[in-house]
Parts: structure tokens; sequence; C-alpha cells
């Protein structure tokens, strides 16, 4: 990585407030070198002639400059934290004849548990979002944990439906963490041009866990009994507390205040600046400039600001610390925490949101319908699969997620940077949605084998690659729609990811209640075509959100300014 490698850019694009900057729209390749950007006079940090975006800071506590075995070991935790978490939130169905058999349990209760799961994963979301942005990302990782291990043990001691139902609002409420501060956390240590690859193992945990955990909970309630799968999830969810509280990192990160720039008199910035991490320097020469405007004239003096090569490395402790406080935070922080919560509901007004929370929406919708389908046919003959055999068809499932996130992640990365090349060095946002036109085809495809198959018994090869097709789309559409909501509103993360959270579970919830009485009114292959017609609508949308995804960008501007001027408080 050339970290001082100056460039000849129109990097001023990256910069929010430059006139004509456009969320999304990025500087993000050059071509030849020159001694320094002209507008920012300060060089410009590459890897190869790829522009570094966000530019790091000189601050050896800058996560985008932590060494590549401290960032791994923060990215395997938070990889682990998602896994872990799909894994719980989807694990309650294994249990489920257990329960009807010993304590009456209806599966239809079973049911409005997992709707109440989806509830607690999205408005969990929502409301821990401020929560990040004012007191670090770590604490929400803690809460999050600590609420799944509460849920974990009540549902070990389930004996009443009112224990399946409740128990999992807690469950839900412990995934929260992984639908949007994990991408929070993920962006600050990681540069723009790499979000693809990274996003890849992110939805890869999440695959793992939400199809693996149905199959981990069948051997162990085959084995050990139902109630383990409660004890093994509150062992780990200990354990990770430990890790959480001891070893991960806090990546927020004030990169703001390392500026490099001529200002005028006082530094505007000065407010951001801490007097120990900036050193404000006057220039040992002074440029005195006259400015004639009627009969004054004004003194102009330089200052430098560095760029964090001052800062001393924090300690241990203040690098594990569970809490750390936003630079904007005033007093608690009780009152800004109620104006963000108010603010977020602003997102559900851009468009790219609302797009890339169908997309990803309909996946959990289409979990539900062919978990369902899996549970409610391939129990009883002719398929008598017993618990093993069903959770066995998770397998193929998991396999095509994984073949999708690599191609509309790692490679997806790399055809950005091609399209980057061929547009003069910049990159667009709506470059990642080229890669939903194969999931919109492949995905409806396993869908209707998958149905048809079931209904008319064919052997299992057909219907498992339809599972496999099904876990591509998965996979595919997954990675690519964080990837591009991320790539178009790069410094509202969180509050972007939130967004689709709400939307995603939203709509899981209400294809919850909505799956079994759609089954039985309409039978497996009927049901699944208008499922298969639903995805490929929402995928093939890519095609309108390509076409019209800058314009879309360039209309929600002044609303992206203002939320990050309103919330950071600049």
């Amino acid at each position: 990585m050339n970290l001082e490698a100056p460039v000849k850019s129109h990097v001023e694009l990256n910069d929010r407030h430059n006139e004509d900057f456009i969320p999304g729209t990025l500087n993000i390749y050059s071509f030849e070198i020159n001694p320094e950007d002209e507008d920012t006079k300060r060089q410009i940090k590459t890897d190869g002639n790829i522009i570094l975006v966000p530019q790091p800071s000189n601050s050896p506590n800058d996560p985008l400059n932590w060494t590549k075995y401290r960032k791994f070991l923060n990215f395997a935790i938070l990889a682990f934290i998602t896994g872990f978490t799909a894994a719980t939130s989807n694990d309650a169905g294994a249990t489920q004849d257990s329960l009807n058999e010993l304590y009456g349990i209806s599966y239809n209760s079973m049911n409005t548990g997992a709707g109440v799961l989806f509830l607690g994963i999205g408005w969990g979301t929502f409301f821990l979002t401020p929560l990040a942005s004012l007191y670090g990302r770590k604490l929400t990782y803690f809460i999050c944990i600590f609420l799944g291990l509460i849920g974990a043990v009540w549902f070990s001691q389930a004996r009443r439906t009112s224990d399946t139902v409740w128990s999992q609002l807690f469950v839900g409420i412990s995934e929260s963490c992984a639908e949007a501060q994990v991408q929070l956390s993920l962006s600050e240590l990681y540069f723009q041009h790499q979000l693809g690859s990274v996003l890849t193992v992110y939805i890869l945990a999440t695959s793992v866990g939400t199809f693996l955990g149905p199959l981990i909970a069948g051997f162990i309630v085959q084995y050990l009994g139902f109630r383990w799968v409660g004890w093994i999830a509150v062992f780990i969810s200990a354990g990770l507390l430990f890790v959480i509280f001891f070893i991960q990192e806090e990546t927020m990160f004030n990169r703001n205040i390392f500026r490099r720039g001529i200002i005028q008199g006082v530094s505007p910035d000065r407010n951001e600046v801490s007097d120990t991490s900036i050193d404000l320097k006057k220039k040992e020469t002074k440029e005195l400039t006259t400015i004639e405007d009627s009969d004054s004239a004004l003194e102009e003096e330089e200052y430098l600001i560095n760029m964090g090569e001052n800062d001393p490395p924090k300690s241990y402790w203040k690098n594990v610390q569970l809490i750390t406080k936003a630079p904007n935070l005033e007093g608690t922080g009780f009152k800004q925490y109620f104006s963000q919560i108010k603010m977020l509901f602003k997102v559900f007004l851009y468009p790219p949101v609302i797009f890339s929370g169908l997309v990803w929406g309909m996946q959990d919708a289409l979990l539900t319908f062919y978990l369902t389908v899996e549970d409610d046919e391939y129990y009883d003959p002719p398929y008598s699969y017993g618990n093993t055999g069903v959770a066995l068809m998770n397998i193929p499932t998991l396999i095509g997620a994984v073949i999708g996130c690599f191609f509309a992640g790692t490679l997806s990365d790399y055809f950005t940077i091609w399209m980057a090349k061929r547009n003069g060095g910049i990159q667009e946002a709506e470059n990642r949605l080229w890669f939903l036109f194969a999931p919109a085809v492949i995905s409806p495809i396993g869908l209707i084998m998958f149905a048809v198959g079931t209904d008319q018994v064919w052997h299992w090869v057909p219907t498992y690659v339809g599972l496999g097709f099904i876990g591509f789309g998965f996979g595919a559409s997954g990675d690519v729609s964080m990837s591009y909501l991320m790539d178009a509103y790069p410094e509202m993360v969180i509050e972007m990811m939130c967004g689709v959270a709400v939307i995603n579970n939203m709509i899981g919830c209400i294809f919850t209640f909505a799956c079994s009485p759609w089954l039985d009114a309409m039978g497996n292959t009927h049901t699944f075509i208008i499922l298969a017609v639903f995805e490929a609508v929402i995928m093939f949308s890519a095609a309108p959100m390509i076409y019209y995804g800058k314009s879309i960008r360039k209309w929600t501007k002044d609303w992206y300014l203002d939320f990050c001027q309103l919330r950071d408080g600049v």
C-alpha cells in the first residue's frame, strides 16, 4: 500500500463540503502521478492507483492504520457475532416437536415467536443505532449479546407458550447488532474499494448461522435434549461477552479533526480539535494578503493542522473501554439520543433504502417459506427424512449462498474498479447493482424447482439444486444490497443499514404469519411460482435503479448533508 503516493485526480469530489459533491460518486482511481492535490494542498493516499476512501489520517489510533493482525482479530470477532446471532435466531424450530409433545405448545405459537423475533431484530436495530453513534459501537455489541443470553436462559426453561414467544424477542434484539453496527464497524476498518470482499465474509457468516444453526440445533436436540439448545447458547454468549469486554476494540474514530489545509485566522474546526490529538501550529513564515473591500483590509494568517502523526497511541484499557463518547456528546446525551431517533425516521424517505430493504427482505420471506415446506413435507411419507435428514437440507442452500457471496462480493470489487477506469476514475454506487441480474434469474428458477420437485417427488438432485439456486440468491442479493447502500451514502452507513433492517424484518414478520395459510390455500407449487415472480420483479428493479440512481442521489444530497451535519454537530 502506497500511503504517501500523490496522485492527479478529481478527489475533491469525495469531500462532502465541495459544491460538486454527490453522495455515492467517488474518484476512486487515478491514472497519473502528481505532486499534490491542488484543492486540499496535501498528498492523496493511495493503494497503487486506487485512491483510498476514506482518506486515513496518520494517527496510530485510526482503525484504517491498524496492523493486519489487529484488523483481522476484530474482524473475526465481528464475523463470529454475526454468525452466532444468526444461528440463535434460527434454532428454535428444531425444538418445536419436543415442546409440542411435552407441553402442548402449538406450532402456530412457535410461528408467533418467529414473528416476534423479526420485530425484535428490526426495531432493536432502530433503537440501538443512536447508542452506537453517541457512545461507541462496542457498547451495543455488549448489550445485544447480554440480552441474547437472557433470551437463551428463558428459552432453555420454556414450559409455557409465553416462554417460547417472548424469549424470542430477546434473541431477536441480540441479532440487531449484526444488522447495522457490524457493517459500520467494517466500514471503519476497511476502505471503500474493499467493501465488497469484506461484506462477502459478513454475508457468509450470516449464511452459516442461518443455515447451519438449525442443523446444529437438530443434532443437539437429538443427542442432548431440546433444553441444551438454549443452554449452549448461554455458554457461548457468556464467553463472547468476555471477548467483547477484554479483546474487542472500539472502531469509532473522529477522522475529521485531522485535516491539513489553509485556514484563515482561527481554525473553523477548533471546536472539533482535541488538544491531545491535534498539533495546531502557526507557520513559521506568514503570508500577509491584502484584500480590498471598500476601504478596509484584512490580514490573513496561515495555519497548518497535522494529520495525527503526533497523536500518542492509546493504552490497552483505552482501546477496549466499553463506552467511547462521541466528540459532540453533550452531557449524558439523553436529548441527543431522542433527537437522533426522530431523525432516523427520515431514512425511510430514501429510495435506495427502500430498494435495498425489499431486496434483502425478500430473502427473509423466502427463508420462511422453504423452511416451512421442509418441516411440513419432509418428515412424512414419502420422504420420512427425520430430524437429521431435514436439517441436512440446509447444506445445499449454504453452498449456493457461499457461491453467491463470492460472486457478488469479491468479484464486484474488481468490477467496480474496472468500471471506474472506464469512467475516468469515477465510481458510481450503482455499479454494484449489475450483480443482481444473475440471481434475478437463478433464484426464481430455484424456487420453482424446489416446489415442483417436492410436490412431484422428484429425485433429490434437482430439488437440492433448486435449494442451491435459492441460496445463491440469498448470498448475492445480501452482498449487493448492502454494499450498494454503503457506497451510495458512505457517511450514513449505520442509519442506512438500520432502515434496511427495519424494512427487511417487517417483511419477514408479515410473511411469517402469512406463510402457513398461504401454503394451505394454494399449495407449494402455485405459492412458489408467485414468490418467484416477486423475487424476479424486485431483483430486476435494479435496472431502473442503475438508470435513475445517480439522479436520486443528487436529489437526496441535501437530506444527506443536513443529516450528517445535525448528527455530528458540525
